[in-house]
Protein backbone atom coordinates (compact mmCIF):
# COMPACT_ATOMS: atom_id res chain seq x y z
CA UNK A 1 0.00 0.00 0.00
CA UNK A 2 1.10 3.30 -0.82
CA UNK A 3 0.79 6.98 0.44
CA UNK A 4 -1.68 8.85 -0.86
CA UNK A 5 -0.42 11.89 -2.90
CA UNK A 6 -1.14 15.30 -0.60
CA UNK A 7 -3.15 17.31 -2.17
CA UNK A 8 -3.05 21.15 -2.41
CA UNK A 9 -5.76 22.92 -3.51
CA UNK A 10 -6.59 26.18 -1.83
CA UNK A 11 -10.06 27.03 -1.65
CA UNK A 12 -11.43 23.16 -1.85
CA UNK A 13 -9.45 22.15 0.93
CA UNK A 14 -11.18 23.70 3.60
CA UNK A 15 -15.12 23.17 2.00
CA UNK A 16 -13.94 19.59 1.94
CA UNK A 17 -13.60 19.55 5.67
CA UNK A 18 -16.67 21.84 6.14
CA UNK A 19 -19.23 19.16 5.23
CA UNK A 20 -17.19 17.01 7.81
CA UNK A 21 -18.88 14.81 10.42
CA UNK A 22 -16.32 14.19 13.57
CA UNK A 23 -16.78 10.44 15.58
CA UNK A 24 -14.54 8.74 18.05
CA UNK A 25 -13.07 9.87 21.08
CA UNK A 26 -13.01 13.11 22.72
CA UNK A 27 -10.31 15.28 21.94
CA UNK A 28 -8.03 16.47 24.90
CA UNK A 29 -7.39 20.49 25.70
CA UNK A 30 -4.73 21.89 23.30
CA UNK A 31 -2.76 25.07 22.73
CA UNK A 32 -3.28 25.72 19.04
CA UNK A 33 -0.65 28.36 18.91
CA UNK A 34 1.90 25.99 20.31
CA UNK A 35 5.22 25.28 18.00
CA UNK A 36 5.13 21.76 16.32
CA UNK A 37 7.99 22.90 14.40
CA UNK A 38 10.58 25.83 13.05
CA UNK A 39 11.30 25.81 9.15
CA UNK A 40 14.09 28.28 8.32
CA UNK A 41 12.37 31.29 9.76
CA UNK A 42 8.68 29.86 9.97
CA UNK A 43 7.33 28.70 13.41
CA UNK A 44 4.41 25.91 12.35
CA UNK A 45 1.92 26.18 14.94
CA UNK A 46 -0.18 22.97 16.00
CA UNK A 47 -3.34 24.77 14.77
CA UNK A 48 -2.01 24.64 10.44
CA UNK A 49 -0.34 21.34 11.28
CA UNK A 50 -3.58 19.91 12.63
CA UNK A 51 -5.92 21.64 9.88
CA UNK A 52 -3.80 20.06 7.39
CA UNK A 53 -3.59 16.25 9.38
CA UNK A 54 -6.85 16.15 9.57
CA UNK A 55 -7.79 17.10 6.23
CA UNK A 56 -5.76 14.18 5.19
CA UNK A 57 -7.02 11.86 7.53
CA UNK A 58 -10.71 12.27 6.11
CA UNK A 59 -9.08 11.55 2.70
CA UNK A 60 -7.57 8.25 4.07
CA UNK A 61 -10.57 6.86 5.82
CA UNK A 62 -13.03 7.71 3.41
CA UNK A 63 -11.20 6.23 1.06
CA UNK A 64 -9.21 2.88 2.63
CA UNK A 65 -12.17 1.98 5.46
CA UNK A 66 -14.75 1.92 2.35
CA UNK A 67 -12.18 -0.09 0.21
CA UNK A 68 -11.30 -2.25 3.11
CA UNK A 69 -14.01 -2.49 5.14
CA UNK A 70 -11.66 -2.07 8.32
CA UNK A 71 -12.68 0.41 10.97
CA UNK A 72 -10.10 3.97 11.41
CA UNK A 73 -8.48 2.16 14.03
CA UNK A 74 -7.69 -0.95 12.54
CA UNK A 75 -6.41 1.17 9.78
CA UNK A 76 -4.25 3.33 11.63
CA UNK A 77 -3.26 0.62 14.19
CA UNK A 78 -1.90 -1.81 10.98
CA UNK A 79 1.90 -2.23 11.10
CA UNK A 80 4.13 -0.71 8.46
CA UNK A 81 7.58 -2.24 8.75
CA UNK A 82 8.53 -1.32 12.08
CA UNK A 83 5.80 1.18 12.77
CA UNK A 84 2.15 1.84 13.22
CA UNK A 85 0.58 2.88 9.31
CA UNK A 86 -0.65 6.34 11.65
CA UNK A 87 3.32 6.86 11.90
CA UNK A 88 4.17 5.90 8.65
CA UNK A 89 1.59 8.44 7.23
CA UNK A 90 2.41 10.83 9.08
CA UNK A 91 5.49 11.52 8.59
CA UNK A 92 4.86 12.05 4.87
CA UNK A 93 2.36 14.80 6.18
CA UNK A 94 5.12 16.31 7.96
CA UNK A 95 7.56 16.65 5.27
CA UNK A 96 4.44 18.08 3.03
CA UNK A 97 4.36 20.84 5.47
CA UNK A 98 8.22 21.29 5.41
CA UNK A 99 7.66 21.51 1.88
CA UNK A 100 5.17 24.28 2.14
CA UNK A 101 6.71 26.57 4.03
CA UNK A 102 10.42 25.96 2.22
CA UNK A 103 8.56 26.67 -0.94
CA UNK A 104 7.04 29.83 0.37
CA UNK A 105 10.12 31.11 1.66
CA UNK A 106 11.12 31.02 -1.77
CA UNK A 107 7.93 32.49 -3.57
CA UNK A 108 9.52 35.51 -4.07
CA UNK A 109 12.25 34.31 -6.60
CA UNK A 110 9.36 33.34 -8.45
CA UNK A 111 7.06 36.46 -8.70
CA UNK A 112 4.66 34.32 -6.39
CA UNK A 113 1.88 35.72 -4.52
CA UNK A 114 -1.67 35.23 -3.66
CA UNK A 115 -3.52 37.60 -5.10
CA UNK A 116 -6.38 40.01 -3.35
CA UNK A 117 -9.12 37.67 -5.34
CA UNK A 118 -7.54 34.54 -3.69
CA UNK A 119 -7.14 36.06 -0.59
CA UNK A 120 -11.00 36.49 -0.61
CA UNK A 121 -11.83 33.47 -1.85
CA UNK A 122 -9.62 32.14 1.24
CA UNK A 123 -11.57 34.41 3.76
CA UNK A 124 -14.30 32.75 2.56
CA UNK A 125 -13.26 29.15 2.60
CA UNK A 126 -12.60 29.46 6.54
CA UNK A 127 -15.54 31.68 7.68
CA UNK A 128 -17.68 28.88 5.75
CA UNK A 129 -15.43 26.00 7.69
CA UNK A 130 -16.17 28.27 11.11
CA UNK A 131 -19.73 28.98 10.32
CA UNK A 132 -20.21 25.24 9.28
CA UNK A 133 -19.09 23.41 12.67
CA UNK A 134 -19.42 23.39 15.77
CA UNK A 135 -16.84 24.34 18.22
CA UNK A 136 -16.62 20.89 19.63
CA UNK A 137 -15.52 19.75 15.92
CA UNK A 138 -13.30 23.05 15.65
CA UNK A 139 -11.62 21.98 18.66
CA UNK A 140 -10.47 18.37 16.75
CA UNK A 141 -9.11 19.94 13.40
CA UNK A 142 -8.06 23.20 14.72
CA UNK A 143 -10.83 24.58 12.22
CA UNK A 144 -10.43 28.06 13.29
CA UNK A 145 -10.05 31.44 10.71
CA UNK A 146 -6.37 31.75 11.17
CA UNK A 147 -4.90 28.19 10.89
CA UNK A 148 -7.09 27.66 7.81
CA UNK A 149 -6.11 30.88 6.23
CA UNK A 150 -2.65 30.23 6.45
CA UNK A 151 -2.49 26.61 5.24
CA UNK A 152 -4.67 27.96 2.42
CA UNK A 153 -2.17 30.50 1.56
CA UNK A 154 0.41 28.02 1.65
CA UNK A 155 -1.38 25.71 -0.69
CA UNK A 156 -1.85 28.52 -3.03
CA UNK A 157 1.50 29.14 -3.36
CA UNK A 158 2.94 25.53 -3.32
CA UNK A 159 0.35 25.14 -6.38
CA UNK A 160 2.14 27.93 -8.19
CA UNK A 161 5.27 27.11 -7.51
CA UNK A 162 4.78 23.70 -8.84
CA UNK A 163 3.88 25.43 -12.49
CA UNK A 164 6.70 28.19 -11.85
CA UNK A 165 9.42 25.43 -10.58
CA UNK A 166 8.66 23.30 -13.68
CA UNK A 167 9.02 25.85 -16.35
CA UNK A 168 12.01 26.15 -19.01
CA UNK A 169 12.74 22.54 -19.69
CA UNK A 170 13.72 21.83 -23.04
CA UNK A 171 10.80 20.36 -24.57
CA UNK A 172 12.32 19.47 -27.78
CA UNK A 173 12.46 15.46 -28.03
CA UNK A 174 13.10 13.85 -31.15
CA UNK A 175 11.01 10.59 -32.44
CA UNK A 176 14.46 8.75 -32.41
CA UNK A 177 14.56 9.46 -28.27
CA UNK A 178 10.72 8.82 -27.95
CA UNK A 179 10.15 6.05 -30.79
CA UNK A 180 7.84 2.94 -29.49
CA UNK A 181 6.77 0.03 -31.50
CA UNK A 182 4.12 -1.89 -30.67
CA UNK A 183 3.74 -5.89 -30.11
CA UNK A 184 0.75 -7.96 -28.99
CA UNK A 185 1.27 -11.00 -27.26
CA UNK A 186 -0.14 -14.22 -25.72
CA UNK A 187 0.55 -15.34 -22.11
CA UNK A 188 0.22 -18.79 -20.98
CA UNK A 189 0.13 -18.44 -17.30
CA UNK A 190 1.40 -21.20 -15.15
CA UNK A 191 -2.35 -21.32 -13.20
CA UNK A 192 -5.27 -23.03 -13.03
CA UNK A 193 -8.90 -23.67 -11.48
CA UNK A 194 -8.97 -25.41 -8.24
CA UNK A 195 -11.79 -27.60 -7.27
CA UNK A 196 -12.79 -24.97 -4.87
CA UNK A 197 -12.58 -22.34 -7.92
CA UNK A 198 -9.73 -20.57 -6.72
CA UNK A 199 -6.57 -19.94 -8.73
CA UNK A 200 -3.74 -22.08 -7.76
CA UNK A 201 -0.59 -23.06 -9.25
CA UNK A 202 0.23 -26.03 -11.80
CA UNK A 203 2.46 -28.83 -11.37
CA UNK A 204 5.65 -29.49 -13.26
CA UNK A 205 4.19 -32.01 -15.14
CA UNK A 206 1.12 -29.83 -16.17
CA UNK A 207 3.85 -26.52 -16.28
CA UNK A 208 6.05 -29.04 -18.94
CA UNK A 209 2.90 -29.50 -20.98
CA UNK A 210 1.62 -25.68 -21.03
CA UNK A 211 5.08 -25.27 -22.18
CA UNK A 212 4.96 -27.58 -25.18
CA UNK A 213 1.65 -25.82 -26.01
CA UNK A 214 3.52 -21.99 -26.24
CA UNK A 215 6.29 -23.82 -28.10
CA UNK A 216 4.12 -25.37 -30.48
CA UNK A 217 1.81 -21.93 -30.38
CA UNK A 218 4.99 -20.23 -31.69
CA UNK A 219 6.23 -22.04 -33.86
CA UNK A 220 2.98 -22.66 -35.99
CA UNK A 221 2.57 -18.34 -35.93
CA UNK A 222 6.47 -18.08 -37.12
CA UNK A 223 5.60 -20.54 -40.18
CA UNK A 224 2.78 -19.21 -41.22
CA UNK A 225 2.17 -16.95 -44.00
CA UNK A 226 0.00 -13.96 -42.13
CA UNK A 227 1.20 -14.71 -39.02
CA UNK A 228 -2.44 -13.70 -37.57
CA UNK A 229 -1.78 -13.44 -33.69
CA UNK A 230 -5.19 -13.20 -33.26
CA UNK A 231 -6.69 -15.59 -35.27
CA UNK A 232 -4.47 -18.20 -33.53
CA UNK A 233 -4.99 -17.21 -30.19
CA UNK A 234 -8.82 -17.03 -30.69
CA UNK A 235 -8.83 -20.90 -32.31
CA UNK A 236 -7.09 -21.64 -28.70
CA UNK A 237 -9.02 -19.91 -26.76
CA UNK A 238 -5.92 -17.84 -25.55
CA UNK A 239 -6.47 -13.63 -25.55
CA UNK A 240 -4.37 -11.04 -26.76
CA UNK A 241 -2.63 -8.37 -25.43
CA UNK A 242 -0.87 -5.05 -26.73
CA UNK A 243 2.01 -3.42 -25.65
CA UNK A 244 4.10 -0.25 -27.13
CA UNK A 245 7.64 -0.90 -25.96
CA UNK A 246 11.16 0.09 -26.45
CA UNK A 247 14.50 -1.45 -25.42
CA UNK A 248 14.47 0.34 -21.90
CA UNK A 249 11.05 -0.98 -20.78
CA UNK A 250 10.48 -4.04 -18.48
CA UNK A 251 6.60 -4.31 -19.63
CA UNK A 252 5.14 -6.96 -20.23
CA UNK A 253 8.20 -8.66 -19.10
CA UNK A 254 11.66 -8.08 -19.22
CA UNK A 255 12.80 -10.54 -22.16
CA UNK A 256 9.92 -10.64 -23.67
CA UNK A 257 10.68 -6.82 -24.70
CA UNK A 258 14.91 -7.95 -25.38
CA UNK A 259 13.37 -10.63 -27.75
CA UNK A 260 10.76 -8.14 -29.65
CA UNK A 261 13.15 -5.49 -29.63
CA UNK A 262 15.19 -7.38 -32.20
CA UNK A 263 12.59 -8.56 -34.18
CA UNK A 264 11.67 -6.68 -37.66
CA UNK A 265 8.02 -6.06 -38.45
CA UNK A 266 5.37 -9.12 -38.28
CA UNK A 267 7.97 -11.52 -36.74
CA UNK A 268 7.34 -13.24 -33.86
CA UNK A 269 9.63 -14.63 -30.67
CA UNK A 270 9.86 -17.92 -29.94
CA UNK A 271 7.80 -18.98 -26.41
CA UNK A 272 9.46 -16.64 -23.27
CA UNK A 273 9.68 -18.19 -20.32
CA UNK A 274 8.94 -16.53 -16.87
CA UNK A 275 8.43 -17.35 -13.32
CA UNK A 276 4.32 -17.23 -13.74
CA UNK A 277 3.95 -18.28 -17.29
CA UNK A 278 5.01 -18.07 -21.10
CA UNK A 279 5.04 -15.09 -23.26
CA UNK A 280 5.04 -15.27 -27.48
CA UNK A 281 4.86 -11.88 -28.78
CA UNK A 282 4.47 -10.69 -32.16
CA UNK A 283 5.93 -7.07 -33.70
CA UNK A 284 3.30 -5.55 -35.51
CA UNK A 285 4.92 -1.93 -35.91
CA UNK A 286 8.36 -0.77 -35.72
CA UNK A 287 6.88 2.85 -35.15
CA UNK A 288 3.77 3.70 -33.20
CA UNK A 289 2.96 7.55 -33.98
CA UNK A 290 0.34 7.86 -30.97
CA UNK A 291 2.61 5.73 -28.76
CA UNK A 292 5.67 8.18 -29.46
CA UNK A 293 3.89 11.19 -29.24
CA UNK A 294 2.68 10.07 -25.75
CA UNK A 295 6.62 9.43 -24.91
CA UNK A 296 7.49 12.59 -25.76
CA UNK A 297 5.10 13.83 -23.49
CA UNK A 298 6.22 11.58 -20.88
CA UNK A 299 10.06 12.63 -21.24
CA UNK A 300 9.05 16.13 -20.94
CA UNK A 301 7.21 15.61 -17.71
CA UNK A 302 9.98 13.97 -16.12
CA UNK A 303 12.19 16.44 -16.91
CA UNK A 304 10.21 19.13 -15.56
CA UNK A 305 9.53 16.33 -12.44
CA UNK A 306 13.37 16.30 -12.15
CA UNK A 307 13.64 20.19 -12.30
CA UNK A 308 11.15 20.24 -9.79
CA UNK A 309 12.56 17.73 -7.81
CA UNK A 310 15.97 19.10 -7.79
CA UNK A 311 15.64 22.85 -6.84
CA UNK A 312 13.35 21.52 -3.73
CA UNK A 313 15.62 19.01 -2.65
CA UNK A 314 18.41 21.69 -2.52
CA UNK A 315 16.16 23.86 -0.55
CA UNK A 316 15.57 21.04 1.96
CA UNK A 317 19.62 20.58 2.26
CA UNK A 318 19.83 25.02 3.13
CA UNK A 319 16.80 25.34 5.81
CA UNK A 320 17.46 24.49 8.80
CA UNK A 321 13.96 22.63 10.49
CA UNK A 322 13.60 20.91 13.90
CA UNK A 323 10.41 19.17 15.02
CA UNK A 324 8.72 18.96 18.24
CA UNK A 325 7.85 15.92 18.80
CA UNK A 326 5.71 16.31 21.74
CA UNK A 327 3.81 18.54 20.08
CA UNK A 328 3.54 16.47 17.22
CA UNK A 329 2.38 13.21 18.52
CA UNK A 330 -0.41 15.16 19.93
CA UNK A 331 -2.17 14.77 17.04
CA UNK A 332 -3.47 10.91 16.63
CA UNK A 333 -5.30 9.41 14.08
CA UNK A 334 -6.55 6.04 15.50
CA UNK A 335 -9.32 7.08 17.82
CA UNK A 336 -10.39 10.19 16.17
CA UNK A 337 -11.71 9.56 13.09
CA UNK A 338 -12.99 12.18 10.34
CA UNK A 339 -15.96 11.81 8.06
CA UNK A 340 -17.56 13.26 5.52
CA UNK A 341 -20.57 12.44 3.67
CA UNK A 342 -20.10 10.03 0.60
CA UNK A 343 -21.98 12.13 -1.67
CA UNK A 344 -19.96 15.63 -1.03
CA UNK A 345 -16.61 13.15 -1.06
CA UNK A 346 -15.56 13.94 -4.98
CA UNK A 347 -12.13 13.48 -3.91
CA UNK A 348 -12.81 9.30 -3.62
CA UNK A 349 -13.75 8.95 -7.11
CA UNK A 350 -10.62 11.34 -8.27
CA UNK A 351 -8.24 9.25 -6.31
CA UNK A 352 -9.77 5.68 -7.54
CA UNK A 353 -9.40 6.63 -11.05
CA UNK A 354 -6.11 8.18 -10.90
CA UNK A 355 -4.66 4.97 -9.01
CA UNK A 356 -5.63 3.13 -11.72
CA UNK A 357 -3.58 5.35 -14.57
CA UNK A 358 -1.22 5.01 -11.56
CA UNK A 359 -0.97 1.61 -11.94
CA UNK A 360 -0.68 1.36 -15.72
CA UNK A 361 2.73 3.42 -14.89
CA UNK A 362 3.55 1.27 -12.13
CA UNK A 363 3.11 -1.57 -14.23
CA UNK A 364 5.52 -0.02 -17.15
CA UNK A 365 8.43 0.50 -14.65
CA UNK A 366 7.87 -2.92 -12.76
CA UNK A 367 7.66 -5.20 -15.40
CA UNK A 368 4.89 -7.23 -13.86
CA UNK A 369 6.40 -10.08 -14.34
CA UNK A 370 3.85 -12.60 -13.20
CA UNK A 371 0.92 -10.16 -14.79
CA UNK A 372 0.35 -9.24 -11.12
CA UNK A 373 -3.23 -8.31 -10.39
CA UNK A 374 -3.20 -7.54 -6.61
CA UNK A 375 -5.84 -4.68 -6.27
CA UNK A 376 -4.25 -3.04 -3.21
CA UNK A 377 -0.83 -2.75 -5.43
CA UNK A 378 -3.03 -0.01 -7.32
CA UNK A 379 -5.07 1.65 -5.19
CA UNK A 380 -3.57 4.93 -4.65
CA UNK A 381 -1.27 7.88 -5.78
CA UNK A 382 -4.48 9.27 -5.87
CA UNK A 383 -3.92 11.71 -8.09
CA UNK A 384 -5.56 15.34 -7.31
CA UNK A 385 -4.57 18.29 -9.13
CA UNK A 386 -1.54 19.49 -7.61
Amino acid sequence: MKVLKRRCVAAAAAGTLAAGLLMGCSTPEVNHDEVVAVIGDAEVSYGVANFYSRMMQSRYENYYTTLTGETPAEFWMQQWGEESYENYVKSGLMEDLENFYILSQHADEYGVTVTEEEEKAIAKAAADFEEGNALEAKEVVSGYKKYIEEYLRLATIEEKMDVSMREGVDEEVSDEEAAKKIMKYVYFEYAKEGEDGQSETMSDDEKKALKKKAEKFAKELQDSEEKDIDAAAEKEGLEVETASFNSEMTAPYVDVVKAADKLKENEVTDAIDSEGGLYVAKVTSLFDREATDQEKERIVKERKDEQYDSLLKKWREDTEMSVNAEVWQKIGFAYQGIAIPKAEDEDAKDDKKASSDEKKDDADDAGNEDQEKDVLDSEEDAADEE
